[in-house]
Order: C-alpha cells, then sequence, then structure tokens
C-alpha cells in the first residue's frame, strides 16, 4: 500500500498497537487522529487480530483515508483488495460498533463534541452480500446464532455462498 497520500492528508495520524493483556488475548490496532479526516462524524478505527502484524498498521491506515473520501459509518462495508490475513477468506470489512469491548470503548464524550471508535470486522463476500440483502441487523443476528469466531483466519463464513439462478 502506498501510504504517501494518506501522509499528506493525515499528517498527524498514529497507530496505537496494543499487546494481548487483561481486557482481549489478542493484537489490537487503533488509529489515533483519523478524526481529523472529516467533520462529522469524528470516527477512530480499530483492528482485533491474532497475530501482530504490520499489514494491521497499513490496513486502519488506508480505512482512515477512505474515510475521509467517502465518510464511513456503522455497517458501511469496503473492499480489503486481498485476504485480511493468509488463509482467510475475508476480504471486505463491515464498519461495527467494538463489540468485543464494550460500550465504553465506543463514544469518547471530548470537552466540544463526541468522538467514536468503530470495529473493523473481517466479512466474508457472502456475508457481506447477506448484509446488502437483508440488512446488517440480520447479519449481525446470524454471527450471533453461529458464536462468530471473529480472531480466527480461516473461520468458516456465517453465511453460505448464494447458488446461482440459472
Amino acid at each position: 500500500m502506498d501510504a504517501r497520500p494518506c501522509r499528506r492528508e493525515l499528517p498527524r495520524l498514529r497507530v496505537a498497537e496494543f499487546a494481548p493483556g487483561p481486557k482481549t488475548g489478542l493484537w489490537v490496532y487503533a488509529t489515533v487522529g483519523a478524526w481529523e479526516a472529516r467533520d462529522d462524524p469524528r470516527l477512530e478505527f480499530l483492528i482485533v487480530s491474532p497475530e501482530r502484524d504490520q499489514r494491521h498498521v497499513e490496513l486502519v491506515t488506508m480505512v482512515a483515508w477512505y474515510h475521509g473520501r467517502r465518510g464511513l459509518g456503522t455497517g458501511h462495508t469496503l473492499p480489503i483488495g486481498t485476504p485480511w490475513l493468509p488463509g482467510s477468506a475475508c476480504e471486505f470489512f463491515l464498519v461495527s460498533r467494538p463489540y468485543p469491548f464494550g460500550p465504553d470503548l465506543e463514544v469518547c464524550d471530548l470537552a466540544d463534541w463526541p468522538l467514536h471508535v468503530l470495529w473493523l470486522l473481517p466479512i466474508t463476500a457472502a456475508e457481506r452480500d447477506f448484509k446488502v440483502r437483508e440488512g446488517v441487523e440480520a447479519l449481525e443476528q446470524r454471527f450471533d446464532a453461529c458464536g462468530l469466531e471473529y480472531w480466527v483466519p480461516g473461520r468458516a463464513s456465517a453465511v453460505p455462498p448464494q447458488k446461482p439462478k440459472w
């Protein structure tokens, strides 16, 4: 990924890397400064991963830049362009509330305005197509029903691929 456009447009953007700890046994990568991409909504993004990988820094940077161009919010999906991690069928992100961390992380009330932290949940093409057809709430119900192990790169899709109607 060429990060130069992002560096020009968001020169103060940083990515914080959090090692596994008491809240989660997973790696967390979070933007710091993505909120400067847009006045409304002011967002930061995070990715949760089973492994430490520089790719996550690149992915959240890409999403921050994209947010500045297109505007993202809860329920949006965007293509990653390649599998999230090796062995993964997840090639999209669902922009979601940070459910694994509870509601305290989602909204940071700053002095003058709220800052929202959103989770980039890796999903499959079939899951993205289902969300487009049925809505984000229906997809989240599928995730709950199957006990989605979102941190497992090789996880099965919660939605079987659609068969073509010939």
